[in-house]
């Protein structure tokens, strides 16, 4: 049951951010926007630190001075997997009218959820892997920090799921095809969690290099788009304030609970 609700936990906060569809017409304001984005981003990259870069180089202690090395290497091969998948998926972030990977002839709200879809796959792969080393019974990683990480990205996908639903409302959508776009866009993660946890069953020498792959891939989207959309035009330290409230309580989530 412990295993169900670790995957499902963040989905489960991506589909009540799109619920707001149903109780909003217009998009958020600009500095909630940037509130929630900076919040998001907090969230991130203390989930990236405390729940997977730290358990990761713990892990490689038998490697002596060179236990940093699969933190690092593994961080960067999750940074270079997600630059090319910002490469070839076609997507279309939001409040931009041009598209970015492959040209492909696709509708707009589909290229806008492909775009969080992106942010979505390391964090159910962050969620999958914490889980997998609570499973295997690795002391560095407990069951409850793998459930204090699910909360967490829970909690900083509510916001996701609004952003992705209330504009789509406000474009004239129905309230019912808007958060279904919203929902949609994260159903990837109990996906790629799941895949995770089989993957890392059988590879478990590899365990450290997965928790710093994952936690690479959720600082690329962190520093390529969360951070600087938060900072855009006026009220940045907006963003910042928010980034400062998500990165505590995922920290003290993780410490507290882990």
């Amino acid at each position: 049951m412990a295993l169900f609700w670790g995957v499902m936990i963040p989905f489960v906060g991506t589909t009540a951010g799109a619920a707001c569809a149903f109780f909003l017409r217009n998009e958020l304001k600009e500095t909630v926007q940037k509130a929630l984005l900076g919040f998001a981003s907090g969230v991130m990259v203390a989930a990236s630190v405390w729940s997977l870069l730290i358990p990761s180089m713990e892990m490689a202690e038998g490697m002596g001075r060179l236990s940093f090395f699969p933190a690092a290497a593994g961080m960067l091969c999750g940074i270079a997997f997600l630059l090319l998948m910002d490469r070839v998926v076609p997507h279309l972030h939001m409040d931009s009218d041009v598209s970015e990977g492959l040209p492909a002839p696709l509708k707009k709200t589909t290229m806008l959820v492909l775009a969080v879809t992106l942010h979505n796959i390391p964090e159910g792969m962050a969620v999958g892997v914490v889980l997998a080393g609570a499973l295997m019974g690795e002391s560095e990683v407990s069951l409850a920090g793998a459930l204090a990480l699910s909360v967490g990205i829970a909690i900083q996908n509510f916001p996701e799921g609004a952003i992705i639903s209330l504009p789509l409302r406000s474009a004239g959508e129905t309230r019912g095809k808007a958060f279904y776009h919203g929902t949609l866009s994260g159903a990837v993660e109990p996906v790629a969690a799941v895949l995770t946890i089989l993957l890392a069953r059988f590879i478990e020498p590899v365990l450290p290099y997965l928790l710093s792959f994952a936690a690479g891939a959720m600082l690329y989207v962190v520093v390529e788009e969360l951070v600087p959309e938060s900072a855009q035009g006026e009220h940045s330290n907006i963003g910042t304030i928010g980034f400062a409230v998500g990165f505590v309580i995922m920290m003290a989530l993780d410490v507290a609970l882990g």
